[in-house]
């Protein structure tokens, strides 16, 4: 969006707001800069993308009749404009501290600092999450958050796909459910028109941009449908129960030690054993710890822990 609609919407909010009866649209063509004055039909069609364009974001666009005006006015009743005070237990505001947390160095962060300042700015505290461990969410796939915002605005999305095992790129209409993480890796769930049966796609084989189509609300999303279950979780049945053995620095990686079965004091290094299923998923933690932890055993979660490092490099 370019500043000058930007502005122009900002305003045009402010206006209908402010106003303590209704605006005729002529009133408010020459109440907001922005509006050409001059060109009729040109005003008409600007006035009409923009009131569609700001209900359609929630804000609540009324037409009203002013008895002393042959046309119909606009404003925007304050009440229905405004949030209720915001208020939330406890747990509940911890729950979104952690929430804001996981997304810290993710595409969306951005949003996630903004809403804690927000809720922050109305009198709730979000920061009552003290412990160990830091929650992280790594989206590195470009067309993440697009999908993401066609997900929660339930628009359709097409994109080119290339398949597993296949060099061959394919356009792909998809009503999207909803993106989820498996192994370190992201997928979209979703209803494939081109095939009209529900189809996954991995992120990392989609090509190019992905594209956002039509208008929001245009698909509803089965109830009941495990989005888990169609990426294919089996909450760790596939992967027999292992140990492994993690060293550690002393006073260092106190969530890992918490979980630990066993943490044997050393002089440089204290060594740990950890109960675990899917190497990826321990070598996710163990990677995030930095130069803390080292896996020592067994091989393939260690070389699962390198793969992630040297990828963090590239």
């Amino acid at each position: 969006m370019s500043r000058r609609k930007t502005e122009r919407l900002l305003n045009l909010v402010i206006c209908l707001l402010s106003t303590r009866r209704p605006l005729s649209a002529e009133q408010i063509r020459h109440a907001v800069p922005g509006y050409d004055p001059e060109n009729d039909e040109a005003f008409q069609r600007m006035f009409e993308r923009d009131k569609n364009e700001l209900r359609e974001i929630g804000i609540p666009i009324e037409v009203q009749k002013d008895p002393w005006e042959d046309d119909p006015g606009y404003r925007i009743v304050r009440e229905a404009y405004e949030l209720p005070e915001i208020t939330l237990e406890p747990d509940e505001a911890a729950i979104l501290g952690l929430a804001a947390q996981v997304w810290q160095r993710a595409s969306l962060a951005e949003a996630a600092s903004g809403a804690m300042l927000k809720l922050k700015a109305g009198g709730v505290q979000t920061d009552l999450v003290e412990g160990p461990l830091e929650l992280r969410v790594d989206t590195r796939d470009p067309s993440f958050p697009t999908l993401w915002e066609a997900v929660r605005d339930r628009r359709v999305v097409a994109f080119d796909y290339r398949s597993s095992g296949s060099e061959s790129v394919l356009r792909r209409s998809v009503e999207p459910w909803g993106v989820v993480s498996r192994r370190g890796r992201w997928y979209l769930v979703g209803h494939d028109r081109g095939r009209e049966d529900t189809r996954v796609f991995r992120l990392s084989r989609i090509v190019g941009s992905v594209s956002a189509v039509g208008r929001p609300g245009a698909i509803t999303v089965p109830e009941g449908i495990d989005l888990r279950a169609q990426v294919g979780y089996s909450y760790g049945e596939d992967y027999p129960e292992r140990v492994a053995l993690i060293r550690v620095r002393p006073g260092s990686c106190q969530g890992l030690r918490h979980l630990a079965r066993t943490v044997t004091p050393g002089e440089q290094w204290d060594q740990v054993e950890l109960a675990f299923t899917d190497p990826e998923r321990l070598a996710g933690w163990i990677a995030s710890l930095g130069s803390d932890a080292q896996v020592i055993d067994p091989p393939d979660a260690r070389e699962a822990v390198i793969r992630r490092l040297k990828g963090a490099l590239q």
